[in-house]
């Protein structure tokens, strides 16, 4: 079984899109996002400076944005399960069928942007915490009143919340933990971003969605979702929600996956995955180098009888 899986904030790295803007039609869905977006995706994905996309709101388009250009290349027949982390569950969703390309757009858009608004509202900030014993890191974090944002894979844990406690964590990490500050501008997936939720859900409610063509594995709890509205509402929710990436794996162990392929800009999601999941084939997607050795993976571990696409939907995520 094939799970192909959107990567999130912070994966993005000055100039990834150029490659991809050479492979034919690219050139043109890129522009047409961009439309939609309202934001120069093509200049931003191209040769904007480290810093520029680093701001959310330029960052979380340009990442959906990156995942919708690199699908209709792949010529997949069919996968076995779709899933995101963080913003990539947008990616996912568009993905799998229940929202389309331009709706993925928007809500990235407002969601970038409302929470860009949120972090600037009060000085917040995200560590990785490597290694540790993980119930003594989870007591610390609770100790110093910060949340694990992202629980990735044990030993990975991410920890959000004010500049004032990060900095505590600093100084009195727990046994056997690194502190790396990781350079965002807020604490995402707490409650710092309860305003962009309220954005978030005004939006949702005019939003049609349909319920997914494969399975759906949302990055809340590891759940395959069946229900549209409902993975509209767990992305929404998501915001200020910590991420649970180790258990999005530990359902994909479960059903059985042998095959992963992580969407551009890729790197992140492979590197947690060859310790998580022994075993796994994978491919990281990061230029259209590696076009070739994702369609072998496809290949070798699509299910035939779950179709990911007719012509007429590639065009919708075109």
């Amino acid at each position: 079984m094939l799970v192909i899986v959107a990567p999130g904030q912070g994966s993005q790295t000055p100039g990834f899109l150029s490659p991809w803007l050479e492979e034919p039609g690219a050139a043109d869905r890129l522009n047409w996002l961009s439309a939609v977006a309202d934001l120069d995706l093509v200049g931003h994905g191209t040769t904007s400076d480290a810093e520029t996309i680093q701001d959310t709101a330029v960052a979380q388009p340009l990442l959906v944005a990156a995942g919708l250009l690199a699908l209709p290349l792949l010529d997949v027949p069919a996968v076995g399960s779709f899933s995101g982390h963080s913003v990539g569950e947008i990616t996912a969703a568009a993905a799998a069928g229940v929202i389309t390309a331009e709706q993925a757009m928007v809500l990235v858009r407002e969601r970038g942007r409302a929470m860009a608004q949120a972090a600037a509202a009060v000085p917040t900030g995200m560590s990785a915490l490597l290694g540790g014993d993980p119930d003594e890191v989870l007591a610390t974090l609770e100790r110093l009143d910060l949340t694990p944002a992202n629980m990735n894979m044990a030993g990975q844990v991410v920890a959000a919340g004010t500049l004032e406690n990060l900095e505590r964590l600093k100084d009195e990490p727990p046994a056997k933990a690194r502190v790396r500050p990781l350079k965002v501008a807020g604490a995402f997936h707490t409650r710092f971003m309860a305003p962009a939720v309220e954005v978030l859900e005004g939006y949702s409610r005019a939003v049609t969605t349909q319920d997914p063509r494969v399975r759906l594995v949302s990055n809340a709890d590891g759940a395959v979702v069946d229900d549209g509205r409902e993975v509209l509402g767990r992305i929404v929710r998501q915001i200020s929600r910590p991420v649970r990436w180790d258990l999005c794996m530990e359902t994909f162990r479960e059903l059985g996956v042998t095959g992963l392929l992580e969407l551009p800009p890729a790197g992140t999601l492979t590197g947690i995955a060859k310790r998580a999941l022994p075993g796994v084939e994978l491919v990281a997607l990061k230029t259209p180098d590696d076009l070739p050795a994702a369609r072998a993976l496809i290949e070798k571990h699509a299910e035939p009888s779950v179709p990911l696409t007719t012509s007429e939907e590639s065009q919708a995520i075109a």
